[in-house]
This record gives structure tokens, sequence and C-alpha cells, in this order.
């Protein structure tokens, strides 16, 4: 694949580091664009008492020069503002200090037990530091880097909160990006912020009942031609690398592109998109229902990605669960968390579709600097109109 990204970093370590690479020459690129995209990530009612503070801001550390790329691998660092009360606790060398207790009550529904079986770790703290959705701010970060690609493009990428547990209000506007906008005004992402008291309610009682919340957000890309992506090969198919990269974000269990599930219970002419024909404009579809996708192929319509959040699995009245040490019964063990973080994956979401968008275009057209792939995307989208 042209792009490449690494991401390294413990939820209570020094900071994030971020590389990406295959990125053209010539993008203009800031550390203030990449900077508005991490604080999109830490909004949100019912976020824990990290979100207070962190306050993330990336160093552009390599692969930029007087604010455009170099063609180079583009390395980023993100400080945790948090190190100051951990660097004992979580120190690269030295004695283990007594303040180091270890973490041995692991949370059913987190990488706990599961990764410290798999790593050999009886100190569980060695698997969840990492297995933290704070890694989710390089994905933010990176994913920004490649949304500056995309608008160069003409490609819009958004996202909005579908439902928080049980409490889905109607979404009346049918405009992706006008619904995106409607989000960002609302704390909690939905399309309606006069909607944010139903949702504040139930996070609230939430709380109060010691539970966390998960949720359904919806992530979306306009501007994308037809014929990204192929039929050819599985992982080609880019419907499978878009779920893929969705499932790969913390607490999502569940994606759906386009009706999804619901194109299973109904008839074959209620779910496949009819093909139009407009002089001097292409092809077009009458509807949208297989979310701009088609055989593993963008067909020139929106992207609709759909994806299921479950509860955070820290819980403030903790389930049973078994000492690792001494296998007793014992009720599982607690961090500092977010009642629900929906609206934050939403953001995340966005990113995750655009390091895969960005990925598919430069494997389509190829070129090392800017100049050159716009100039290669003019010539294939005079073929798309004219064929």
């Amino acid at each position: 694949m042209p792009i490449r990204f690494l991401t390294a970093g413990e939820s209570h370590g020094r900071g994030l580091v971020c590389i990406i690479e295959g990125l053209p020459a010539n993008l203009e690129l800031s550390s203030e664009y990449i900077n508005r995209e991490l604080e999109r990530r830490q909004r949100g009612y019912g976020r824990g008492g990290r979100m207070k503070i962190e306050k993330d801001r990336v160093q552009i550390l390599s692969g930029v020069r007087f604010g455009k790329t170099l063609g180079g691998p583009i390395a980023l660092f993100i400080e945790n503002k948090d190190w100051e009360n951990w660097k004992q606790k979580m120190a690269v060398e030295g004695e283990r200090p007594e303040t180091a207790v270890p973490f041995t009550r692991p949370r059913p529904g987190h990488a706990d037990l599961a990764g410290g079986i798999k790593y050999n770790q009886r100190d569980l703290r060695n698997v969840l530091e990492r297995a933290s959705a704070r890694e989710t701010a390089c994905r933010v970060a990176l994913g920004a880097v490649c949304k500056r690609f995309l608008e160069e493009l003409g490609v819009f990428v958004g996202s909005y909160v579908v439902s928080i547990g049980t409490v889905q209000p109607p979404i009346e506007e049918q405009d992706l990006i006008k619904r995106h906008q409607l989000a960002e005004q609302s704390e909690l992402r939905f399309p309606d912020p006069s909607k944010d008291k139903d949702f504040v309610e139930l996070i609230d009682r939430a709380k109060e009942m010691g539970e966390s919340l998960g949720g359904v957000f919806e992530v979306f890309a306009v501007g994308v031609p037809p014929g990204l992506g192929s039929h050819v090969h599985w992982d080609r198919k880019l419907d499978g690398r878009i779920a893929q990269a969705m499932m790969s974000i913390q607490a999502i269990k569940g994606v759906e592109i386009g009706l999804g599930f619901e194109a299973a219970k109904r008839f074959g002419s209620e779910v496949h998109d009819e093909i139009g024909y407009r002089e001097g404009e292409g092809y077009f579809r009458y509807s949208n229902n297989l979310g701009g996708l088609e055989g593993g192929i963008t067909n020139g319509m929106p992207i609709i990605v759909r994806c299921a959040m479950k509860p955070i699995p820290t819980l403030t009245k903790p389930l049973r669960s078994v000492d690792v040490l001494t296998k007793e019964e014992v009720r599982a063990g607690k961090e500092r968390t977010d009642v629900v973080a929906v609206p934050a994956a939403s953001v995340v979401g966005e990113s995750a579709l655009a390091l895969v968008l960005a990925d598919a275009f430069l494997e389509k057209l190829g070129g090392d600097f800017m100049e050159e792939i716009k100039e290669r995307y003019r010539i294939y989208l005079e073929h798309v109109k004219s064929f």
C-alpha cells in the first residue's frame, strides 16, 4: 500500500509518537491544522478527568519544511501532560518504586486479561497502557494529515452521532455535510443540538448508576470518484479495508456500509442503486443504499459507514473478576474513565476513513508531488466523465 503508518506510546507514558510515510511532496500542512482535529477528539459531554488534564498539541518533528511536505516520512509527537504524575510509576529505566502497585484485577471487556495471558504479564498495566484509547490521538493526528491531502482533491470527510444508548432521535437534515456542520455545534455531535438534553439526561443517569454507555456514529466522505479500490483481490477491496480500519478503533464492535444489515431484510429492487446518465455529467445513481461501494470499488456516490461502539469497560461499580495473582474472586480494577466516548470515536472514525481513502487515491494515481497528482487526477476525471 502507498501509505504506511505506525503509532507508539502508552497512555501515561511520556507521549505518543506517530509516523506516516507515502504522502507526496508539496502538500501544505501545519501543526495548527492537526491541532484543530486533536481538539475535536477531546470534546463531548460525558468525558472523564483525563480530558481536563490533556490539551493535545502536536509537534511536527520531520517531513515538513516551511509549511510543505517533503515527500519523506512525517514524524509527529503528542506530549502526555499526565506524565508528570506518572513518570516514576511508568519509568523506562531503574528499579520499580513501591508506588507502582501492580494492576491485577482484569476488567471484563478490556484487553487486560487476554493481553496478560498473551504477553505473560502479571501486572496488567503493561497491557492496558497500550490498549488504551489514548492511542487514538495518534490516529487523529495522522488522519488529519490525510484529510489535508484529500481536501486538495475535493474530498470532504465528516461524521455525526446517530445514537447513544437507547436515545436515537430522528435525523431530519438529509445533506451529509450539513449534518456534520450541525454536529459540530452539539456537545454530543448529534446533527440537531436541540436534542442534546435528551442525551445529557441519559448520560447523567448512567454516571449515577456507575455505568457506561455506547452508541452508533456515521462517518462519510463526499467528492469521492468512482474507481478507487478493486474487485480483483480480497485485500484490495475498499469496503473491506474501510471495515478493518473502523474495527481497529478501540471499542468498535460492528461496522455497516450503506444500509448494512437492513439490506438483508429487503428485496433486491429495494436495495440496489439504479443507474442513470446525464449528457455532459456522466453516470449517477437514484439512491445510495450501498453506501458508495460496489464490488469493493467506489461508484461515485458518498461513502457512508456506520459504526457501533460498545460501552466503555471501566465501570465505577465494577463487575466480577478474578485476581491474576491470588485467583480469588474480586471486583474488577478501576481506572479514570469516561461515561461515554461515542462523540470522540466519531472523530477517530473520520481519521480512519481518511487514512484508507488517501491510501486508495495514491494507489490509483501514483505520483510523488502534489502538482503531478493533481494533473493525473484531472485526466482521470475526464475519463470518468467521458466513459
